[in-house]
């Protein structure tokens, strides 16, 4: 099924899973998309791998992590998040060898926390791995050290209109 992309989110320069600079990152990519959901996308490479030619839990928690953590951005842009729980549960292995694909939503929207839902999606539309988290709402400045504009800008890579998804 196709969705249409309403836009992208930003990314940073350091940051392990959005991070353009980091060479140990995971260099994803946010796509907002109709329904107010989000699509977390990365490409894994061999040191991202748990057993061969799977990818590790810990780096797929990291990806649903952050996606539902940026997933109130759609309704809220100025709004920062900190993980206060996460529950994960593993389903199949991921391969390696493609694309993986977090969709995430939020799911509870308070004025200190809000509640997110998430999985990642193979391409035969099965379901690897689902989450749920709770995020707790704070202003950058009680989050990051530092000039955080400096760390955050658009992300410039190409992107299409729509995605299809399974």
């Amino acid at each position: 099924m196709d969705r249409t992309v309403l836009g992208t989110q930003n990314v940073s320069r350091m940051c392990m899973v959005c991070g353009v600079e980091n060479s140990a990152g995971l260099k994803a990519r946010f796509l907002e998309l109709e329904g107010n959901e989000l699509l977390a996308e990365f490409t894994p490479a061999e040191e991202h791998q748990g057993y061969p030619g799977r990818l590790h839990g810990g780096i797929a928690s990291t990806l649903l992590d952050e996606a539902m953590g940026r997933a109130i951005n759609i309704i809220h842009p100025d709004v920062w998040g900190v993980t206060v729980e996460l529950a994960v549960k593993f389903r199949k292995p991921v391969p390696l060898d493609q694309t993986v694909r977090a969709i995430c939503a939020i799911t509870r929207d308070t004025s200190r926390l809000f509640e997110s839902k998430g999985q990642i999606v193979l391409p035969d539309g099965s379901v690897a791995i689902e989450a749920t988290g709770k995020y707790m709402k704070l202003p950058i400045d009680r989050i990051a050290d530092g000039d955080f504009e400096l760390e955050w800008f658009a992300d410039d890579r190409p992107v299409q209109a729509s995605v299809e998804l399974p």
